[in-house]
Formats: structure tokens, sequence, C-alpha cells
């Protein structure tokens, strides 16, 4: 049987909520009542009270194609940082990759834009919601794949990663936002993206690939 290539990844991005964080913090701790709603397009199916198997939808190079799917444990809060690791999915078995998601939310509040504050005079604070994620990925290729150079393999697994975490984190986050200012009566706040992202674990002095 093959052997797995393995691919590792950080991401970094930032979500503001025009919100103190305890009002956010109440909204996210309440994810079974939203998160399979703002999760759509992708089929979400509960885990037990706080887990979610999640399909991601198909993706592929190289002409070859995985629909993976994952299982997503959402911890409750620890002094306002969130963590999410995965999960088995119950009676799912993948036999051509492996998933290892890590990622932290953390709430920090912080002063209201001066053109914010002009138009909502009544907000004091508002949240800036920065998320980490730390992904590993391996797959176990065909032969046909593997016959391909070892660094063309990698340039476009880390691709593939990319695309996938930057669609699914900037969808997933509009409607976030949406659901939370529209539960609220607040205005949407501008899209704002601070989306970073490294290869591999960063040493000290490396500059992530925006």
């Amino acid at each position: 049987m093959a052997e797995f290539t393995s691919f590792y990844s950080i991401f970094s991005d930032s979500m503001p909520m025009y919100a103190p964080a305890t009002v956010v913090g109440q909204y996210l701790d309440a994810h079974q009542e939203w998160f399979q709603r703002c999760a759509q397009p992708m089929q979400v199916e509960p885990i037990g009270d706080t887990g979610y198997a999640l399909g991601l939808g198909r993706f592929g190079a190289l002409g070859y194609e995985l629909e993976p799917r994952i299982g997503l444990d959402l911890l409750p809060a620890d002094a306002q940082t969130y963590r999410i690791r995965t999960v088995p999915v119950p009676g799912y078995d993948p036999q051509d990759y492996q998933v290892d998601f890590q990622a932290s939310l953390t709430l920090v509040e912080a002063a209201v834009p001066a053109d914010v504050q002009t138009e909502l005079p009544h907000l004091s604070v508002m949240t800036r919601v920065d998320w980490h994620l730390h992904l590993g990925v391996a797959v176990r290729f065909p032969r046909f794949i593997k016959v391909l150079p070892e660094a063309l393999i990698q340039r476009t697994g880390d691709r593939v990663l990319w695309q996938i975490v930057r669609q699914v984190s900037r969808r997933l986050t509009r409607r976030v936002q949406e659901d939370f200012h529209h539960s609220q009566g607040l205005p949407l706040p501008r899209p704002v993206h601070h989306f970073r992202w490294w290869r591999k674990s960063p040493a000290p002095g490396d500059h992530p690939v925006c």
C-alpha cells in the first residue's frame, strides 16, 4: 500500500464583531443554534453535544480528487479563547487521507474606529475574533501521482490547502457575521481580511505568505 504524503500549514485571520466580548462569547457558546445554518452549503451533521461532521466538497489537482469529511469538536471557552480540534466521524474511516485540525479563536476587545463610532454612537467597544489554525493533512496518492517530482506534489498540495481554507473561512466568516449582527440588530462590518498562511511551522524571522 502506498505511503502517505504529508502537508502542514498554519493559517490566521480576524473577524470583527460590533459588540462587547461578553455578547460575542454568548453567541459563540450557543453554536448549536447557528453553526449548521452558517456552515452551508457544506454538509453538516452533529456529533454529540459539541461536535460536527463536515463534508467540505470535492477538491483536487493533477488529475486526482478527494471529497473530504472531517469531524470537528468546538470546545468551551477558556479565558475568552475557544479551541476546535479534529474528532473521528462515527462510522467513517477514510483510507486515502488523514486530517489534523487544531484551531483557536480568541476574543479581543478593541476601540471602535472613528468612522464606525459616527455610524453607531452607542457602541463603546467592539470585538476582534482572532483565529489561528494548525492544519496537517496526509494523503495516500495513487501511483500515477507519485511518479511526479516531489517538489511539484508539495507545491500543488500546499496551494490546494490554501485555496480550501481561504474559501471556506471567508464564506463561514461572512455568514457568521451576518447571522450575529442580524440577531443583534446591528449593521454588518465592512469586509476586513488579514488572512495569513505559512507553509510550515514558522521559525523566528519567517514571513507569512499572503
